[in-house]
């Protein structure tokens, strides 16, 4: 236990002491995006057992522990809360719903007062505490400003016996919580009285921030003289009244409000008077049974106004300021009508869903002037919408061991044991309020009429709807819902959009995820705010269906087709405000397994993500479109093989751009190997040439200095031997990397500094689209530079490749290719370790990289290698001392499937007594193993994704 004793000696006495981000004494606040709910599910998630014992538990915060909490019964794990009834704050809801889970014992404490909030956990040899001011609460857990000590003591430790002794205590005197004890506080339990914050009345509406934010825009669009503009509004984030606000403003003679159906124009006219104010005589109606064509605020169906008898009726200048609401579905020809009749001042568009499955040019109706986006993510970071945890649980395996599929068979996806499954789930997971009000998708109607029955004769009233109900069956439905008549509405696609309940408490996916677009809009349907819904429980039923990898990007709004990413918001818990995403372990697996087997950054997915934003900005996009947009990450085609540059996608494109075959080679020079904006060195030199054709060393440095990137002879080396392209001087395939490049230097250096090469300064002059490749390209890596630390040569927890590594290490040479394990040279070691060997037949297998105790990896040379072999010499030279020869730098994937990229966990150092000749494989060849002891201690969020 030398690292618990050093880790913890660090925490409390001397930092000098070798710490440990796992074990050393640390106090946790809720800041920087490590939640504490994220440090007790890490501890959970490891540990052998747990007590803890926390006064006060919302119900808001039991989900994403029921989700663990299932996880660690299939490994036959459990634990003991202890809590209590002090002053009639757990309700009897949260005693109800800890009483669902299998694996936890829960105690009632019988001391008066009872206010602990204290979290332990048993592990092999130590405990870990958690005590300060956080209850068991979603505020505690992911939102205020929280104090919580976290110390680790030896089992054998005076702290480890004091805290045991209060938790025997607690057990003896405290009373197991069962149904009749539960009865029994149900039928005492009076809600505790919280002094509400005074409130001063008024009649007044006024916008909220993201409003005045979108308001600000619309008016600066409409100052400079456009005629149409767009706003992207996420359900339940008051689009409507955002649109009420603009029109206030705008002040018409006359305005036109345009939707699909007349439930929702009534609503928007309700809405719009209260902002605006006047008589109710200004305001009326234009549908198949009322035409009030005089109002001064029309607000009409398009199914009425579009019928050429409506239209003509009304002048084309009739209306200086029309507004159309569900903007997305303007390319209908009834829409269209519309759109080519009327001629108002300005068009206001409004939707949630601009980006179509369907690939209708939603922007161009609105000539690419998106004005203002409020998207899901920020709509909850800003408490506009009801908070929700979602929960992505495998679907039913039948005892065959059969799950769900794309091509499971109707009989399969209605059986009584799936649906038997499906019902468990829904109540061990809950929802909040009194009864479910649940929203169900499913593939099929045959499938939601069965499910409805079923569901139904469980106890559970469910009524099925399709396509082809009419719309008071529908609106039926939606009352008896919202009355408690029914529980559960089985639909198949007909509730994605149009359609508002905001008491909602459950949606249910029992469905393949076909769009990104679709799951969000299906996910959206519960998130509108309702009094008493204090979170929305979103339950996914996760087959082996190929398009499982939708589900992360979609949560997280990830459109970056980057592998890494996407796996890694698989693997470790979201937290969107105080929304959580949770995947248990079997899902997690199955969502890996197809990110795996598919290709996010293909052509086909480059050639779409290409023409969706040529759409929403109506041009050609450039690289730095992809990063401002948020679209296709600039590195994706930067790293496609089968892309030299940007510029040979636009040829694919079917874009004319016309470049020599020297320009060619240049620009892929600058795409393949700086555009990753790794170390911002080289770019600035390149901006100031791009901006000025010239540039000294002295305003280099300057540059350099005033992004507070390093400074050395070695790097300013560097970049003279990176843009001379001497550093790519090794041969690639039949010619050498420096040909592929050009075959000459970028520039030549003069007695003021640096210039471009004639022919370069040549056509980068003549050729204006060479200039804006050149310049994107430039601008791209300059912003991407902003990841890192360009103070020092790697940034820990960011990934490089090995041809990186060589170039950032200020190498003479590109000698990545040869590389493989590690290398030796100028006093660095830099070592690439991949932790997860795909086949033990591999000849890197025979090397077990085993991370040890969270800080150190047991690693080895290549063999054959002796104790007295030059190399190894040089590595073990100063081992022990403040001053070893050789700097190690620590490279790890997580496994193959990660690809070339390998994370940077820092520098490290060899442990004087691990040092020792092993023979190694069935061949039993000799190598030097070692343990290379981190410098800085692991990060949980790395340990988790690269080792766990």
């Amino acid at each position: 236990m030398e690292i618990l004793k050093n880790a913890i000696l660090n925490g409390l006495y001397d930092q000098h002491y070798r710490g440990h981000e796992l074990l050393a004494p640390a106090l946790l606040d809720n800041q920087f995006g490590d939640q504490l709910w994220l440090s007790l599910r890490r501890e959970l998630l490891i540990c052998r057992g747990f007590t803890w014992a926390v006064a006060f538990i919302t119900p808001n915060m039991l989900v994403p522990f029921k989700v663990v909490m299932a996880d660690l019964a299939a490994k036959g794990v459990a634990g003991t809360i202890i809590t209590g009834d002090y002053l009639g704050f757990n309700s009897p809801t949260v005693f109800a719903e800890l009483l669902k889970i299998p694996n936890l014992t829960v105690r009632i404490a019988q001391s008066a007062g009872f206010h602990a909030k204290g979290y332990l956990f048993d592990h092999d040899g130590y405990q870990t505490a958690y005590i300060g001011s956080a209850n068991f609460t979603r505020s505690a857990l992911l939102k205020n400003t929280e104090w919580v000590l976290r110390v680790s003591s030896a089992t054998d430790a005076a702290l480890t016996a004091q805290v045991e002794r209060q938790l025997t205590v607690l057990n003896q005197t405290s009373q197991l919580l069962d149904d009749h004890w539960l009865a029994d506080y149900q039928a005492r339990w009076v809600p505790p009285v919280h002094p509400a914050a005074k409130r001063v009345q008024s009649s007044l509406i006024t916008p909220n921030a993201m409003q005045t934010a979108a308001l600000r825009e619309l008016h600066a669009l409409v100052a400079a003289g456009e005629h149409r503009g767009l706003v992207v509004s996420a359900t339940g984030t008051g689009k409507t009244y955002l649109g009420a606000f603009a029109v206030k403003d705008f002040r018409p003679r006359r305005f036109l409000y345009v939707v699909h159906r007349e439930q929702i124009a009534r609503k928007s006219l309700t809405s719009f008077q209260r902002v605006i104010g006047g008589p109710a005589s200004d305001y009326g109606m234009l549908t198949g049974g009322r035409h009030d064509w005089n109002a001064k605020y029309l607000f009409a169906t398009v199914q009425t106004l579009s019928q050429p008898e409506v239209i003509k009726r009304l002048g084309p200048v009739a209306f200086d300021y029309i507004l159309i609401d569900e903007a997305h579905r303007v390319a209908a020809p009834s829409y269209q009508r519309v759109l080519d009749h009327f001629q108002p001042q300005f068009w206001l568009g409004m939707t949630a869903t601009p980006d179509r499955p369907d690939n209708q040019d939603v922007y161009a109706a609105f000539d690419y002037h998106l004005a203002y986006e409020i998207r899901l993510q920020d709509a909850l970071e800003a408490g506009m919408l009801a908070p929700f945890h979602y929960v992505g649980v495998q679907d039913y395996v039948t005892p065959a061991g059969e799950l769900i599929d794309d091509t499971a068979s109707l009989h399969r996806l209605v059986a009584s044991e799936r649906v038997r499954y499906v019902l468990d789930q829904l109540d061990y997971y809950g929802y909040c309020g009194q009864q479910p009000r649940g929203l169900v998708f499913c593939s099929r109607q045959e499938e939601a009429h069965e499910l409805a029955a079923k569901f139904s004769a469980a106890g559970h009233p469910a009524v099925a709807l399709t396509n082809t109900d009419s719309p008071t069956r529908r609106r039926t439905a939606v009352d008896r819902l919202e009355a408690g008549k029914l529980e559960y509405i089985i639909t198949v696609d007909l509730f994605n959009e149009g359609i508002d309940i905001p008491s909602l408490n459950q949606i249910v996916m029992l469905r393949n995820t076909q769009s990104a677009i679709v799951f969000l809009q299906q996910l959206g349907r519960g998130l509108r705010k309702y009094p008493g819904k204090d979170y929305v429980t979103v339950l996914d039923f996760i087959g082996n269906y190929k398009n499982n990898y939708l589900i992360p990007l979609a949560l997280n709004h990830d459109t970056s087709r980057d592998v890494d990413s996407a796996q890694a918001e698989t693997r470790l818990p979201g937290i969107i405000g105080v929304s959580t995403i949770n995947f248990n372990r079997v899902a997690t697996a199955q969502i890996l397994t197809s990110l795996a087997q598919t290709k996010l950054d293909s052509m086909r997915a480059l050639r779409q993500s290409y023409q969706e934003l040529k759409n929403k900005i109506g041009r050609v996009p450039y690289l730095y479109d992809f990063y401002r947009y948020g679209s296709t990450a600039p590195q994706v085609f930067a790293n496609n093989p089968r892309l030299a540059h940007y510029g040979s996608f636009l040829v694919k494109m079917g874009e004319a751009v016309t470049l020599s075959s020297y320009d060619n080679r240049v620009l892929s020079f600058v795409t393949k190997e700086l555009l990753n904006g790794k170390r911002p060195h080289e770019l600035l030199l390149l901006d100031e040439l791009l901006n000025y054709g010239t540039c000294s060393l002295t305003h280099l440095r300057e540059r350099w200095r005033a992004v507070g990137a390093y400074d050395t002879p070695a790097v300013r080396q560097s970049v003279a031997d990176i843009l001379t392209l001497s550093f790519f001087d090794v041969k690639a395939g039949k010619e050498t990397k420096k040909a592929r490049y050009g075959g000459r230097p970028l520039l030549v250096t003069t007695p003021d500094g640096y210039q471009w090469n004639a022919q370069l300064a040549d056509d980068l002059g003549s050729n204006p689209e060479f200039y804006r490749l050149m310049t994107d390209a430039v601008t791209t890596g300059l912003t991407l530079s902003h990841n890192y630390d360009p103070g020092q040569m790697f940034t820990p927890g960011h990934r490089y490749d090995r041809r990186d590594v060589c170039r950032l290490l200020n190498w003479p040479l590109d000698v990545s290719a040869p590389m493989y394990g590690y290398r030796v040279a100028d006093g660095e070691c830099p070592i690439f370790i991949t932790y997860h060997k795909k086949d033990t037949d591999q000849r890197n297998a025979v090397y077990n990289n085993e991370l040890r105790d969270g800080q150190s990896l047991r690693w080895y040379t290549r063999s054959p290698r002796h104790l007295d072999s030059p190399e190894v010499q040089q590595l073990l030279a100063g081992v022990g001392t403040d001053q070893p020869a050789v700097t190690l730098r620590l490279f790890v994937k997580r496994s193959d499937a990660a690809g070339k990229q390998f994370y940077y966990l820092g520098t490290a150092k060899i442990a004087p007594g691990s040092v020792r000749e092993e023979l190694l494989g069935p061949k039993e060849k000799a190598a030097v193993g070692m343990d290379l002891v981190l410098d800085r201690p692991l990060t949980p969020r790395m340990y988790e994704l690269l080792f766990d």
